[in-house]
């Protein structure tokens, strides 16, 4: 049986007047030309919350308190590798989301929650109506 080293994804929704900020994926090697979450992985010796906040800052300049972060959402995930993605939302956030990696991303906008890009990663429009729903767990990749 193959092993498959588990990768700690993590994912943040902003949501304003029902609409959730989305990103186009570029030069990324996965989803590119698709719509996404800001997002990340964890890094070595920090925890989930501190990751969310260094993801935003960097991807799309904003600054969050941890303690604002509220989990949504969790999915366990087979795709190419074996994931666990935390998807979080935040009540509050300094700053306007501006594109803070314009090598990755190519297009940053809020889309009405209701009516998601046709060509959004499918686990990520997945998780948002299971957010959206109160579905706190999911699993995709396994059947």
């Amino acid at each position: 049986m193959e092993r498959f080293k588990q990768i700690t994804s993590l994912y943040l929704l902003l949501i304003h007047d029902n609409k959730v900020l989305l990103l186009r994926r570029i030069n990324t090697g996965y989803a590119d030309g698709k719509y996404g979450l800001p997002s990340g992985h964890l890094e070595d010796n920090e925890t989930i919350r501190e990751g969310i906040k260094r993801e935003a800052k960097e991807e799309i300049g904003i600054e969050i308190d941890v303690n604002d972060l509220t989990l949504v959402h969790t999915m366990h995930r087979r795709e190419n590798d074996i994931r666990v993605d935390f998807f979080f939302e935040v009540s509050t956030y300094e700053g306007t989301p501006i594109n803070n990696e314009p090598d990755k991303c190519d297009d940053l906008q809020w889309f009405p929650l209701d009516n998601l890009p046709s060509n959004i990663v499918p686990y990520v429009k997945k998780a948002i109506e299971n957010s959206q729903n109160k579905i706190i767990y999911s699993e995709s990749g396994w059947e």
